[in-house]
């Protein structure tokens, strides 16, 4: 720890509470200790290797990372002292347990990059259009408001009809606030369903009534398998029964969903029920990991079977992902460019009539 013996604990402890770690940054420091102590380092090696390439005030609280790992406590209350994501803290605490420390930080490390990732790469997708649709909007308020009102009153006064694409206009502006009260009161239904009902609800119930919402169910649906599968996969590689793994689970009070899920699924298999039939019970489950879970049984290497389909989980929540972003963007773009064609087209071709009948 000599890097650290100069700096002013104090000091570093006010400066912590200023500089909150982001999710990548998380991510990339447990990737590199992983990376690190697959090489061999201990873990405060690890630590003291990685600050070299911080801040100062990362350094600082590297120190008082390495001062309370001295002092016994656990990695995974270290880095919930940091402030880092329950998921990471998660991955931590069952690698803590079964020994495979390395690639579990690996893991976790890798999906919370690629959530992270993800998440940048639709906002950036989003970015573009979202100008284009505040700028048309504007535009769509002058023309509505000032020019086609003008004009509608000098074509209806010479007989012309109201074209296509004035209808769209009109419509739009018609119907399109009332969409937005409709959103509104969606919104504000579902906010007094979440404090009235949702919240008061077992965690249980509400990972079950979150899966059902269309295309974020169906991710949510491949977390909770990848999660669950993966931590499972790592704890029997690690020697622990299935029994014994669900009580790790269940002690995880910092993730309240795995916690009861692991105390659900021990309590069904002390009453004589096959493991395959209570995860099939549970819909945030992917349909197919029941029969994973059943396989890996009979042929008695249920880890590495839930080790290939965890894998399989992210690379179908991936290949979602990217559908889903190269769907977003065009119908974007259709839906503006529609709408500007329209506004033209609104003026212009009564105009062309009038000029036809000159």
């Amino acid at each position: 720890m000599g890097i650290f013996k100069h700096l002013n604990t104090s000091a570093w402890c006010t400066m912590m509470k200023k500089h909150k770690w982001s999710v990548n940054e998380q991510a990339s420091f447990l990737r590199r200790i992983g990376e690190l102590l697959a090489r061999g380092y201990p873990i405060a090696g690890a630590i003291e290797s990685i600050s070299l390439h911080l801040p100062d005030y990362r350094k600082g609280e590297l120190h008082d990372c390495l001062v309370n790992l001295q002092k016994g406590l656990p990695f995974h209350d270290v880095l919930e002292s940091l402030g880092f994501h329950q998921d990471l803290i998660g991955y931590v605490y069952f690698a803590e347990q079964h020994g495979s420390f390395a690639d579990a930080l690996l893991e976790g490390s890798s999906l919370v990059l690629l959530k992270d990732r993800d998440v940048k790469k639709l906002v950036k997708l989003l970015q573009y259009p979202m100008l284009l649709i505040i700028i048309t909007g504007f535009l769509f308020m002058f023309v509505q408001k000032t020019l086609l009102p003008r004009f509608t009153t000098l074509f209806t006064s010479l007989g012309l009809e109201a074209n296509f694409f004035t209808k769209v206009i009109y419509a739009f502006d018609e119907y399109f606030p009332l969409a937005i009260e409709v959103m509104l009161a969606i919104l504000l239904l579902t906010a007094i369903y979440y404090f009235f009902s949702f919240r008061k609800l077992s965690v249980l119930k509400q990972r079950a009534l979150l899966v059902r919402l269309p295309i974020i169910g169906r991710i949510l649906k491949l977390l909770f398998t990848h999660y669950f599968s993966i931590q499972l996969s790592f704890l029997l590689s690690g020697g622990i029964s299935v029994s014994e793994a669900l009580i790790l689970f269940e002690q995880n009070k910092r993730q309240p969903f795995y916690s009861e899920l692991g105390k659900e699924v021990k309590l069904k298999l002390l009453t004589g029920e096959r493991l395959e039939t209570i995860l099939a019970s549970f819909c945030f489950f992917e349909k197919e990991f029941p029969m994973i879970v059943k396989h890996g049984q009979e042929n008695g290497k249920l880890e590495q079977e839930l080790l290939f389909f965890s894998k399989h989980c992210v690379a179908i929540m991936e290949e979602m992902l990217e559908k889903s972003l190269k769907t977003v963007q065009p119908i974007l773009y259709l839906f503006i460019g529609f709408l500007i064609v329209s506004m033209y087209l609104a003026i212009l071709l009564p105009m062309f009539h009038l000029l036809d009948g000159i």
